[in-house]
């Protein structure tokens, strides 16, 4: 063998090395595009200007950093039947998590029936959620029964509010969902959910869907 056909050979392993690198580069980076494909397909994220729109009782109202669908946990309709957040998708869905013992969820449990009522024949939903015990049920069915048209759903086991991501720390927490199943934002604390800064946020996930 002389000397070029040497170092040509002593070349092809040291290209065939590169080649194999190379691959392997390309391979890990279409790698890392599909695992980005995949999270977002997960955990949805939208651009939205909704905190613009939040404003006066509405302030406290939160952009989730990374928005989630709603969790698959289940509570009860007023028939004891199970139901979930996913059975009201295709409307904008704002969820309410109160109990009878809870002084701002009673205060504010009127504006929300107002709201339901601004609403009425729309694509939107609101769910009052009470996470009473079990023996409380009937005065929170009772209590619900005074504010219509809001229907009485329960929670005995009180699953639902850690079931969120984040979880729903205190009581009144709103968490307001896309008709696409997706949260859009959460206000905790008791809100004026009647007036205009309300409707003005209601009407933007709307405009948005």
């Amino acid at each position: 063998m002389n000397e070029k056909s040497g170092e040509k050979a002593a070349g092809e392993p040291k290209a065939s090395r590169l080649k194999q690198v190379l691959w392997g580069v390309a391979l890990i980076g279409v790698a890392a595009v599909l695992y980005i494909i995949v999270q977002a397909s997960i955990n949805p994220q939208r651009q939205s200007d909704l905190k613009s729109v939040a404003k006066g009782e509405m302030a406290k109202f939160e952009i989730p950093a990374e928005a989630a669908v709603a969790p698959v946990t289940s509570f009860q309709d007023a028939a004891g039947a199970p139901a979930r957040i996913a059975d009201f998708k295709g409307k904008v869905t704002v969820v309410n998590l109160w109990a009878t013992w809870c002084a701002p969820c009673v205060i504010e449990m009127p504006t929300l029936a107002k709201l339901a009522a601004a609403y009425e024949g729309k694509p939107v939903a609101v769910v009052a959620v009470s996470v009473d015990r079990p023996q409380d049920a009937e005065k929170a069915r009772a209590f619900i029964a005074k504010h219509a048209p809001l229907a009485f759903y329960h929670d005995p086991k009180m699953a639902l509010p850690f079931a969120f991501k984040p979880v729903a720390s205190g009581m009144p927490t709103t968490i307001i969902y896309g008709p696409d199943g997706v949260e859009r934002g959460r206000l905790a604390g008791g809100a004026d959910w009647s007036g205009k800064d309300a409707r003005a946020l209601i009407d933007k996930v709307l405009a948005e869907s």
